[in-house]
Order: C-alpha cells, then sequence, then structure tokens
C-alpha cells in the first residue's frame, strides 16, 4: 500500500470499512457537537446518525480510499443557535478531526496493549494501518485552511474584520484552489510528513 498512490486491491477491499468508518464518524462527531451547542440543523437534516450513507460525497469517498485523504458531504450547520458563535463554529470544525484522530488513537493502543493478537493476523494488522491512515488523512487534510474544508472555517473565525472581504473571495474558488494544490502535489507534500509524524507517535 502506497500513502498517495493507487493501493492493491487486497489493501482496497480493507479499505472500504475504514473508509465508510472515518467519513461516518467524522461527520457525526461534527453535527453532534452542533447540536450539543444549541443547533438543531443536524439533527433535523438527518445528519445525526452513523449510516454512512447520510455522510457519503462520491467523490471526496474515491479520494479518500484510492488516496487517502478525501472528504464527505457536509453536515449543515446554523451559527444563529450558538450562544457563542465564533467559538462554537471552532468548536465544530475540530469534532470530526478530533473523532478521527480519537479513532487511530484508540487503533494504536489496542496494538501496543495486544501486540501478539494483531502481529499474528497480517491481514488484522493491516487493516489496522489502514484504518490508522484513512482517519489520520481525513482529519489533517480537512484542517487545511482552504474551503470548502473544515480548517477555512477555522480561519474565517480568526480572521480579522478586514480580511474577510479576501476569505469570502478565496471561498468561492477554493474548490479549484483544492483541486490545483492536490494535482501539483502540493497538498501532498504538506499532510504526508504529518500523518507519519502522528503515526509514529501512537505506535
Amino acid at each position: 500500500m502506497t500513502m498517495y498512490g493507487m493501493p492493491n486491491w487486497a489493501d482496497l477491499v480493507l479499505s472500504i470499512p475504514a473508509v465508510l468508518w472515518a467519513i461516518t464518524f467524522h461527520e457525526y462527531c461534527h453535527g453532534y457537537v452542533a447540536y450539543r451547542l444549541g443547533d438543531p440543523t443536524p439533527e433535523a437534516s438527518g445528519r445525526l446518525t452513523l449510516n454512512p450513507l447520510a455522510h457519503l460525497d462520491i467523490f471526496g469517498t474515491l479520494m479518500l480510499l484510492l488516496f487517502r485523504f478525501g472528504w464527505a458531504k457536509p453536515v449543515p450547520i446554523d451559527p444563529r443557535h450558538f450562544k457563542r458563535p465564533g467559538r462554537d463554529i471552532i468548536l465544530v470544525s475540530l469534532a470530526g478531526a478530533a473523532g478521527n484522530i480519537l479513532t487511530a488513537v484508540i487503533c494504536g493502543l489496542a496494538v501496543r496493549l495486544f501486540p501478539t493478537l494483531f502481529w499474528a493476523n497480517l491481514a488484522l494488522a493491516r487493516f489496522i494501518v489502514i484504518m490508522m491512515l484513512m482517519n489520520l488523512g481525513l482529519a489533517v487534510f480537512n484542517l487545511l485552511p482552504v474551503p470548502p474544508l473544515d480548517g477555512s472555517r477555522i480561519l474565517m473565525v480568526l480572521l480579522p474584520p478586514r480580511a474577510l472581504r479576501y476569505y469570502f473571495w478565496l471561498e468561492r474558488y477554493g474548490f479549484v484552489i483544492l483541486m490545483l494544490l492536490i494535482f501539483m502535489g502540493v497538498v501532498q507534500s504538506i499532510i504526508g510528513p504529518v500523518i507519519s509524524a502522528i503515526m509514529m507517535l501512537i505506535l
């Protein structure tokens, strides 16, 4: 398996449940935190669920499946329901990545606590590694400050008012810019070392 190249067929099969979990839990965490902070929108839109079909974005899912980074269908939120909109938008934006990192940490702890069980079964060990890569890839990629990723929402809150017009310009072309950065390999060069460092730290 290569982190940013086409996986072999065995890895592709093992990647499917890992992708479904990573995307589903990521979006569920966004919705759950928004709901806990007073916004009923995620529940009303049917996104407060662990059903993968409610969260999948076809293109983003294929990206994650094949290249180890991608995205899901964004959970709708309405900041007007938040008591402290600036803070709460940041918390909701971080929640998805936090859920993915938590998943990777739990997988790493399982390997540390039961190493014989995992390394005696190569398929299980491979699945755990893929699960960690998928979740960390989704977390780190989505924290990039480029619309429509989660990191851009955090950036919007932190920017001074005079800089917001530049952000809104970037938001109009964010997806195109993101695709160009991926095509040129800029995204891979940024998130690859971060994912590797977190993997080493966990394991």
